[in-house]
């Protein structure tokens, strides 16, 4: 199974306070090159994407609050990974992490990625050279994601990680074109602030074997966090690019994450996990979907405990996720910006004022005007029950 990496980084994020995120739910356009899955509109989607950036840079509103920012699964064009860099490093806030899937690359060029950032990746580099090591396996294709970490003081770091498990359009009989398999998570401890979070791409959130599992390791992981340091997990971002964002796997998971039915698990017990996924613009090969738009359905899952009252909107619901242990805020399907607070740690509270979690603002793209505010939504707050 993946070796969980401790990492520790200077986040001064405010204390007692919610934090924010941004989901990026913009549209994929992948085709098999070879046994590589490349965009196929790679400059229209950087263009999409820069506008994204602009925004965060620009910093208006309550944009200068934003702490996450993620991006789905192989969402960003590998040409344009230093330049994403670069705006990052210039042009975004101190205390920010940006999350983000990239193109495929051969597992010998990802090892040189891991080489080229080997101060914040050395145990990952480790894992890989141990793999290449043995056996003729240098152009397997590797799924990856990007970590981005501005620290406090404005030091930028950079963390690689690898998808663990295939969907079928990444799996094939002949072993060099199979997807390589990462080896390692990140868990990432934000100090002062004691803000613990990780990043998983997609399957790797359901992925198990007869010995195990990734999430029961994260699980246990957190466990040993909460009884030695009473520390917990406080967030995890899943990044995806998923045909079936609610198939009933997700809702097993989920239901063993927070349900607590066997064995308290109080290292997950108040964990904040937000998927956030590809819009219904998506077109994947390999990918077979039985209804149009099947792609989208970015959402934000926390326990049960916190009661959230049951609301459907056009462009949002809320709902425990087909009777789940879970709080589910659901989203839509279509390409969206979505920018809300992720819930604070606190026990059942009977005030009727108590807002856990609420929805600043939703923003829609036009590729003549850019990236603007949904006309008709306004922000919404989702009380206690």
């Amino acid at each position: 199974m993946v070796k969980i990496i401790e990492q520790h980084v200077h986040l001064e994020f405010p204390l007692g306070h919610h934090l924010h995120c941004m989901v990026a739910q913009i549209p994929n356009r992948l085709r098999r090159n070879g046994h590589l899955y490349e965009l196929t509109d790679a400059e229209e989607k950087w263009r999409q994407i820069k506008g994204i950036l602009d925004l965060v840079v620009a910093a208006e509103g309550n944009l200068k609050r934003l702490h996450f920012l993620m991006f789905p699964e192989c969402s960003i064009p590998v040409a344009h990974f230093d330049e994403m860099l670069q705006i990052i490093e210039k042009g975004f806030l101190h205390n920010t992490v940006t999350m983000f899937g990239l193109e495929q690359i051969p597992l010998e060029v990802y090892r040189r990625m891991l080489i080229r950032f080997h101060a914040d990746n050395a145990e990952a580099l480790s894992c890989v050279e141990h793999d290449l090591d043995s056996g003729d396996i240098q152009g397997m294709p590797v799924n990856w994601c990007a970590i981005v970490v501005k620290e406090a003081t404005g030091r930028l770091r950079v963390f690689l990680e690898a998808k663990t498990h295939p969907f079928r359009g990444e799996e094939f009989l002949d072993k060099d074109h199979d997807l390589y398999r990462g080896r390692h998570f990140y868990l990432f401890r934000g100090e002062p602030a004691c803000f613990n979070f990780m990043t998983l791409i997609c399957l790797d959130y359901l992925y198990r074997d007869l010995y195990s599992s990734n999430i029961r390791q994260i699980i246990d992981h957190a466990d040993r966090l909460f009884f030695t340091m009473r520390q917990s997990l406080d967030a995890l971002f899943v990044i995806q690019c998923n045909p079936k964002p609610e198939h009933h796997a997700y809702r097993e998971v989920l239901t063993g994450f927070y349900g607590e039915y066997l064995e308290d698990t109080p290292g997950v017990r108040e964990t904040v996990t937000v998927f956030g996924n590809c819009s219904e613009e998506t077109e994947l090969e390999g990918a077979q979907c039985a209804t149009q738009g099947c792609f989208g359905v970015s959402f934000v899952a926390i326990s049960a405990r916190h009661k959230l009252h049951k609301v459907q909107e056009a462009e949002f619901s809320s709902d425990d996720f087909g009777g789940a242990p879970v709080c589910r805020l659901r989203f839509g399907t279509g390409t969206r910006l979505y920018y809300f607070n992720l819930p604070l740690h606190h026990e059942l509270d009977p005030r009727s004022s108590r807002i856990p979690l609420k929805v600043h603002s939703i923003l829609q793209w036009s590729p003549e005007e850019g990236w603007h505010r949904l006309s008709g939504v306004a922000p919404l707050e989702f009380p206690h029950a």
